[in-house]
């Protein structure tokens, strides 16, 4: 479904849609990046928006505008993207940004404890070696716990980091299920990696 709307293309897309090359474009809201590519994080319009005439970034930015209007709340059993806060020796903290295809209005905190980060050898895990402040994460939301922060597991093979930046600024790859690369330094960090394009 595509359509005119004065000079912009308008076309509806869903979570995980390619939006362009994250080297022609940024993202906005509704649309995060990885494997320097721009993804849609929510169902919605298309939308390119020049940049300022006063930017250094000649890059237009990409959105993707919901086509329904309220904010979707996290729930037990929902999958959500989160980005991690802080880190801590037995937990991480992540502000939560989209719930399955919809993003959200307010903000909603969540916490990774270490029994939840993977399924096997849990008392191995390190959450420095998991996550780091600025990644962003897929998780399960397991419960509301206390202080409005829920409780997210990324224990599953398709949970975990799914974007991230290395000390250079660049959007790391991942090598593996505990490593990403930066492409700019070759300087691998560990992380909890989502396995890609499984179910």
């Amino acid at each position: 479904m595509t359509m005119k709307e004065g000079e912009e293309e308008t076309e509806f897309v869903t979570p995980g849609e390619v939006l362009g090359k994250f080297s022609d474009m940024k993202p906005g809201k509704g649309a995060y990046v990885a494997n320097n590519t721009v993804y849609a994080s929510l169902s919605g319009f298309r939308r390119i928006i020049s940049p300022p005439t006063d930017s250094s970034d000649s890059r237009p930015t990409v959105e993707v505008t919901g086509h329904k209007a309220h904010g979707a709340v996290p729930a037990p059993g929902s999958i959500v993207i989160a980005r991690v806060t802080k880190v801590m020796p037995r937990m991480a903290s992540a502000d939560i940004m989209c719930v399955g295809p919809k993003s959200v209005k307010e903000k909603f905190s969540g916490v990774i404890r270490q029994q939840d980060v993977r399924a096997t050898e849990i008392d191995k895990v390190d959450m420095h070696l998991s996550f780091r402040p600025g990644d962003i994460v897929k998780a399960l939301v397991l419960s509301l716990g206390d202080a409005r922060a829920y409780h997210l597991s990324t224990a599953k093979n398709e949970l975990g980091v799914v974007s991230a930046e290395s000390t250079a600024g660049a959007v790391m790859v991942p090598i593996s299920w505990t490593e990403m690369q930066c492409p700019l330094t070759g300087q691998i960090q560990q992380r909890k990696v989502a396995k890609v394009g499984g179910s």
